[in-house]
């Protein structure tokens, strides 16, 4: 049950895909939830990293956290018997203005030899989001040059992103933090 001012159109987007035949949720993540062992975590003693912020140590548990939230909701509703598919991606290494706080080398000359075109990038979110064979909890990335660049094709998030508990952990405690708690029954 939302916590939020009831919605007179009844324009709930979980509402709104639940009631809504062959509806969709893709998310994206990215590649880096893999990062090596200590950045790719959750860090519930400091989720908001209010202590000391690192860039890709924050990057990397947001992109985890996507992908433990991609699969808890696709359990949840199966669980529920909710005809709502959920699937996840990832772009590879793409050449978006996201590296621009990196420095001349890797912005500038790594990035334009290594990094594919956004066009590239958007086709794994676009399969998550439109391909009719996706039946759920899949994750869809490039699958050349170590999951860098290529066509999307279906690929195996890490080890930690499919953790049920944690998963589990990090939807108590966003329920907790943003006082919503989703009903999947139909409405």
């Amino acid at each position: 049950m939302h916590k939020r001012k009831p919605d007179p159109l009844n324009l709930d987007p979980l509402n709104l895909s639940k009631n809504t035949p062959n509806s969709r949720i893709a998310i994206q993540s990215s590649g880096m939830h893999k990062a090596p062992i200590g950045k790719a975590d959750i860090h519930f003693d400091d989720l908001n990293f209010d202590k000391g912020y690192d860039k890709f140590i924050a990057y990397a548990q947001s992109k985890l956290a996507n992908l433990l939230f991609a699969y808890e909701l696709d359990r949840q509703l199966k669980a529920n018997n909710v005809d709502l598919t959920v699937a996840a991606s990832h772009p590879g290494y793409t050449k978006t203005k996201l590296s621009r706080n990196f420095g001349f080398f890797v912005r500038v000359i790594i990035a334009s030899i290594l990094a594919q075109k956004v066009e590239m990038g958007a086709l794994p979110i676009l399969r998550a989001a439109t391909d009719p064979q996706v039946k759920g909890g899949e994750y869809f990335g490039p699958t050349k040059k170590g999951e860098r660049s290529g066509y999307p094709e279906l690929v195996k998030s890490s080890d930690k992103s499919y953790d049920k508990e944690l998963a589990q952990k990090l939807w108590k405690v966003s329920e907790q933090l943003t006082k919503i708690n989703y009903d999947f029954k139909r409405k």
